[in-house]
């Protein structure tokens, strides 16, 4: 499937990406090439193949217990603050 500069131009604008007229070909080619890729993928018989939930199947991830181990020592856990004031962080504010 061949994607034209138009519908590239198209696409940039609805997507609100600033798209420079220079890269519109590279992009269309870029674009094109991708979607024959896919093209590709989608005549690749699947049939009877089980949809995988990873790609590691049947393995079992290793788990640790849940336990808090810092939050009795607040003086050990504001030492490394910036700037701390009566027991919490001091952030700087980002809504006014």
């Amino acid at each position: 499937m061949a994607i034209d500069e138009t519908t590239v131009r198209k696409v940039a604008r609805l997507a609100r990406i600033a798209l420079p007229e220079a890269r519109v070909p590279a992009m269309a080619k870029e674009i094109s090439g991708i979607l024959s890729w896919i093209e590709q993928l989608n005549e690749v018989d699947v049939e009877g193949v089980e949809p995988m939930t990873s790609a590691v199947e049947g393995a079992a991830l290793p788990m640790r217990q849940d336990v808090v181990t810092d939050g009795d020592n607040p003086q050990r856990v504001l030492a490394n603050a910036p700037k701390a004031e009566d027991g919490f962080f001091v952030v700087p504010k980002v809504v006014e």
